[in-house]
This record gives structure tokens, C-alpha cells and sequence, in this order.
């Protein structure tokens, strides 16, 4: 293994990558906070109704596409075929260069339509303009799989970071001028689509500079010999391989995209308003930056071991990977819950600190509780692709969507809003279930043990007495004469402080993860520290 593909620069260059991805997810949970407190609950509906369709292309190119083309490359690349790697990026160019048009053909010319469906016919403008993003499919793809495909994370790393700066910047500076001239709710909503599609091209410019900066790196696919390949094998390979990769990245924003077309209409059934309707489903959608809340914790903790599950199952017959894959699942489970938990504990409080107040803290708990079979799917699925197993989870995940699509309007029109997120908790559930059963026959091993799950139960009922009884005794004497959002906001820190040092004492305290495993977590040592600490004989 050359140097360039030693373990130790890989998992360097993972990490960037890992690093790079929580700054997006983080920047992109925070940014919904002043969108919708300078648009309110009506203009954040109006931009959500929207944001599935634009980000689903995003998602598919930076998760699926550019994964893709990297692994195509790279095993190509074992082979040291130069002309047939230039030959396979042309086929792969073109057929995305015409698979852009023919989406921005459907999505511009279809906007009326499409907003018509969702029951709001001025979303076909913003429609219109985030179909432009299709465009920045074929670079942004290309260049992110071919510095992935020889190891050369950086530039990448790099994109993600300026794509959302950039977008995030236009978003907030663009709505902050509209709602201070013209207050228009749909010119601030095609200002935040605007955002997404100047990002990518941010990210583009960037990416293309790197390229002429390893000019010789670029070289090497312009001097070749031109061959003839077979195009459908290849475009096959593309299109299995990045929806396969990318299903786990893409459910919530499907889910997203079925509640865009099914919540509005089923509310006005149930006799709301249409303004109220519209607001009703603005409140509902402020679930979606507290589930990344909660995903950033589970993500980080996962993907960063995920690595070195692909790298150990192809050593010894796999059995050094079995360590880690339980020790991925464990976490996943443990912080997920933790994160879900935590947020339930402190909704009414966050919800008003956040988003000004209150309402529907109780449909927003249940939203939030996908975190749990979320982080699962994602780990789970990330180790499969360690394992080369990609179609059975894709067509898991597809399970869950069927799912959340018959379920969603028959739960609304029965139970009200609230219907919309048991319908994703049943669908992610669902997923969540057949994978861990799938997974049991792919590795016929113990994902954990029954002291582990007794051991995360008890922990979590710490954390709840000990936050349920501050907020019983403590919150009503706290600061009575304090302003609304800066009491919850201070409340908040209070009670997440508090759960999440009762839970990590628990597990150190029970041994739920050996110290040793603690080691291999990110910042885990400061927690080894501490297990060693309080576990110690008198």
C-alpha cells in the first residue's frame, strides 16, 4: 500500500472530511434559528416546502455521486488503467451533464405543477430558482470523486465548508434586506433558495482552483489515449452505487418532501385556515435543526470509527472489525437516546429560547425521537458499505419511505400534526429493525449485550429523574422576573448540563464502555480519565 493509501493518512483524511461534515451540519442547524425568527413560523413554511427538492440534488451529488465516482476510480486505479479512467469520467460527465438538464427540465417547467400539488402555487417561483442548482451536478461530482478516489481530501473538505459559508451568508444577509424593505414572506424564501444554489457554486470555483493547483494530478486524465468503453455498465454502476451510498443521507429530506405535499393539504381538511395551516406546519418543521442537534452528537461519535470497520473486516478473515462494529452500534444507540432524551427534557424550554415559544412542544418531542433510529441508520448502513453490502439496506430505507408515505395524511387526519411524526418514527422504526436484522446475518455476531441495554436504560432514567426534579422544584423559583426567551435559554443550559453529566457519570460509573473503548471515541480520553477516576478503590 503506497503511501498515499496508508491507513494512517486515510483515516487523516476521513477525519477532515468527518470535521468538515460537522461544521456543515452544525452551521446548517443554526442558520434555521434567525431565518425563521426574522420570517416567523409562515415565512420558515414557505422555505421548508421548498427545501427538499433542492437539497435532495445537493445531498445526492456531495453524498452519493462523488462517493461514487471516488470508489469507481479507486478500483480502477488498482489496475492502473489511466485511459479507461478517462474514458469512464467523460461517459460519467456527459450522462450527468444530460441528467441535469433533464431534471432542471422537470423541475423549472414543473414548478407550477409541483406547487399546485402542495396546495400553494407561489412556491413555483422559488421552485424555478432552486432548479438552477442541478446544474453544479457535473463539476461538483467530478472533482469531489476524483480528489476522494486518490486520497486528496482537503479540497474537498474545504468545499463543504465554503458551500455552506457561502449559502448561510446569502440566506441570512439576503432575508435580513428583504424583511427590511419590501417584508415579502416568498422574496425572503427565494433569497434562501438563491443561497443553496450560489454555494454550489462557491464550491465549484474552489474546487476548480485546487485542480489547477495539482495541475499534474489533473494531467494525467487529459493526456491519455481515448478508448471506447461500454456506456450502460458504467452509468448503472454510477446510479446503484450513489443512491445506494447516499439512501441513509437522503430519507429525512424525502420525508421532508412527502410532508411538503401531504401536511398543508390534510390541516386544511381538518377545517384550519390556510394561514394557519401554513404556520401550523412552520411550527412542525422546526423539528428538523433539533434532530440535527441531536445527529451531530451521534454522527461525530460514530462515522469517526466507521473507517476502521471497512479497514478491519479485510484483515484475518474480518474478526478484528467486530470489536469495532459493536463499539460504532453502542455509541450510536447510547447518544442517540441521550440526544433524543435530552431534547424531550428541555422542549418547552428550547422550543420558546429558540423559536420565540412554545407551541406544539409536544408534536416537536415526538418529531425529535427519529434521532434514536436515525443515528442507527446511519451507523448501520455506513458499516454495511464497510462490508460492500449496498442494495438490501437501500431497499430497507425505501421500506421506511413507503411507509411514511401511506401513513402520513391517514395519521394527520386522525390524530392532527402530531400524526406527521409518528408516521416518521414509524417508517425510520421499521428501517431501523430490518437492518439490525440484516446485519445480524451479514455478522453473525452480538451487536451487544444485555448488561449494555440495562445499563444505558438505567442511565437514562438518571438523567430523567434528576432533570424532571430540578424542573419540578427548581424552574418555578428561577429568576421568576426574567424575560422569556433568556429565562428558557438559561434553563436550557441548566438542565442539559445537568442530564448530560448525570448520564456520562452513570455510564462511567456502570463500565457501560471499557476504558479502552472510550480511547478509540473522539475526546474520549478525557472521559477514560474520568471512568478511571471515579471507579477507583478506596
Amino acid at each position: 500500500m503506497s503511501e498515499k493509501w496508508g491507513m494512517k493518512v486515510y483515516l487523516k483524511g476521513v477525519a477532515l472530511l468527518t470535521v468538515a461534515a460537522l461544521f456543515v451540519k452544525v452551521l446548517s442547524m443554526v442558520y434555521r434559528v434567525p431565518f425563521q425568527n426574522l420570517v416567523g413560523d409562515h415565512g420558515f413554511y414557505i422555505y421548508q416546502q421548498v427545501y427538499p427538492f433542492v437539497a435532495l440534488f445537493v445531498t445526492w451529488t456531495s453524498s452519493g455521486i462523488a462517493v461514487a465516482i471516488s470508489k469507481m476510480l479507486a478500483d480502477l486505479d488498482e489496475s492502473n488503467k489511466r485511459a479507461e479512467r478517462s474514458a469512464m469520467l467523460r461517459i460519467i460527465f456527459h450522462f450527468l451533464t444530460l441528467l441535469s438538464m433533464v431534471c432542471f427540465v422537470i423541475l423549472y417547467f414543473g414548478a407550477p405543477l409541483f406547487a399546485h400539488l402542495m396546495g400553494d402555487p407561489k412556491l413555483a417561483g422559488l421552485l424555478k430558482i432552486g432548479a438552477f442548482v442541478v446544474f453544479c451536478m457535473p463539476l461538483l461530482a467530478i472533482y469531489k470523486g476524483l480528489f476522494q478516489s486518490t486520497g486528496i481530501m482537503q479540497p474537498v473538505a474545504y468545499a463543504q465548508v465554503v458551500e455552506q459559508t457561502v449559502r448561510v451568508a446569502v440566506i441570512l444577509g439576503g432575508t435580513w434586506a428583504i424583511m427590511s424593505t419590501t417584508e415579502s414572506l416568498y422574496g425572503a424564501g427565494k433569497i434562501a433558495v438563491l443561497g443553496t444554489v450560489v454555494g454550489e457554486i462557491a464550491g465549484i470555483l474552489l474546487l476548480a482552483w485546487y485542480m489547477k493547483k495539482h495541475s499534474s494530478f489533473g494531467a494525467k486524465y487529459n493526456r491519455e489515449v481515448k478508448i471506447s468503453l461500454a456506456k450502460w455498465p458504467i452509468i448503472k454502476k454510477l446510479m446503484v452505487l450513489s443512491i445506494s451510498v447516499s439512501m441513509s443521507s437522503l430519507v429525512l429530506l424525502v420525508f421532508q418532501l412527502v410532508d411538503s405535499f401531504t401536511i398543508y393539504s390534510a390541516l386544511q381538511e381538518l377545517g384550519l385556515s390556510s394561514l394557519k395551516a401554513m404556520e401550523t406546519k412552520g411550527i412542525y418543521d422546526r423539528g428538523q435543526p433539533l434532530v440535527q442537534v441531536g445527529l451531530v452528537v451521534a454522527s461525530s461519535l460514530s462515522l469517526a470509527i466507521v473507517p476502521l470497520v471497512a479497514h478491519a473486516s479485510k484483515r484475518d478473515d474480518g474478526r478484528n472489525a467486530d470489536r469495532f462494529i459493536q463499539l460504532t452500534y453502542r455509541t450510536s444507540l447510547l447518544f442517540g437516546i441521550a440526544a433524543t432524551v435530552g431534547l424531550i427534557l428541555v422542549m418547552p424550554n428550547i422550543n420558546t429560547a429558540l423559536f420565540e415559544n412554545a407551541d406544539l412542544s409536544n408534536v416537536l418531542s415526538v418529531f425529535v425521537f427519529q434521532i434514536v433510529w436515525l443515528s442507527l441508520i446511519m451507523t448501520l448502513t455506513a458499516m454495511l458499505q464497510g462490508l460492500d453490502r449496498l442494495k438490501i439496506p437501500a431497499l430497507l430505507i425505501v421500506v421506511g419511505i413507503i411507509a411514511k408515505m401511506l401513513c402520513n395524511k391517514l395519521f394527520i387526519l386522525k390524530f392532527g400534526i402530531i400524526g406527521a411524526a409518528w408516521a416518521g418514527n414509524l417508517g425510520l422504526f421499521m428501517t431501523t429493525m430490518g437492518l439490525i436484522s440484516y446485519f445480524k446475518r451479514v455478522k453473525n455476531i452480538h451487536l451487544s449485550t444485555t448488561r449494555f441495554y440495562s445499563g444505558a436504560a438505567l442511565a437514562t432514567l438518571a438523567m430523567v429523574l434528576f432533570v424532571v426534579l430540578f424542573t419540578m422544584f427548581v424552574e418555578p423559583m428561577f429568576f421568576p422576573s426574567l424575560s422569556g426567551r433568556v429565562r428558557a435559554l438559561i434553563l436550557c443550559v441548566l438542565k442539559a448540563g445537568i442530564g448530560a453529566f448525570v448520564f456520562l457519570t452513570m455510564l462511567a460509573k456502570l463500565n457501560i464502555l471499557s476504558v479502552r473503548d472510550w480511547y478509540l471515541l473522539p475526546l474520549g480520553r478525557r472521559m477514560a480519565s474520568y471512568q478511571l477516576w471515579i471507579n477507583r478503590k478506596k
